[in-house]
């Protein structure tokens, strides 16, 4: 498989690209994104067979459960990550190691329900909480110890719209790969 085809099926919706400017609408809709997230994700992975939720969305990726857990513990970072920022003064947050999380027993074998509820009940707070931000709370920072850079809350609501669209779409794409 080419390089090109390689980066199409680990990025189908493009890398995030950071905008020029956080405006209202900008935000406003990326939250929404957020707060939708775990309806949309649910609706694609209800009824999908532990044979389907265990296939790798792409050659030597993570299967769909993996993926569907890896959401809830990337979007449990987020939430805890937002709260250090309004709380601290610029925090030093923790790198997790996504890919060994990935590997442990609970994210290959456990039911997805489980982790499906967990997310609309994360997603409501999250949503909840940037909802509640003022500009000042949009500024304030955490520092990212495997970057070594700031990063200011209103440019985690980006991030994360993103990164959970983009983990819905390795899913979407795998189910019109296989008919399913």
């Amino acid at each position: 498989m080419e390089n090109s085809e390689i980066e199409k099926l680990r990025y189908p919706i493009g890398k995030f690209i950071t905008p020029e400017f956080y405006s209202n609408n900008y935000l406003a809709e990326k939250i929404a994104e957020i707060e939708s997230f775990p309806e949309r994700l649910n609706k694609e992975v209800i009824y999908l067979t532990d044979e389907q939720l265990d296939t790798p969305y792409r050659q030597d990726g993570w299967t769909v459960r993996q993926v569907i857990h890896h959401c809830a513990d990337s979007h449990m970072n987020c939430f805890i990550r937002i709260k250090w920022a309004l709380t601290e003064d610029k925090p030093i947050i923790k790198f997790y190691h996504e890919d060994r999380w990935a590997e442990m027993h609970d994210n290959l074998a456990m039911p997805i329900q489980p982790t499906l509820s967990f997310l609309e009940g994360l997603h409501y707070r999250l949503a909840y909480l940037m909802k509640s931000l003022n500009e000042e709370d949009l500024e304030k920072t955490f520092i990212h110890p495997e970057h070594n850079s700031e990063f200011k809350i209103k440019e985690i609501i980006g991030t994360y719209a993103w990164h959970g669209n983009h983990h819905l779409t390795h899913i979407i794409e795998l189910k019109k790969q296989k008919d399913w």
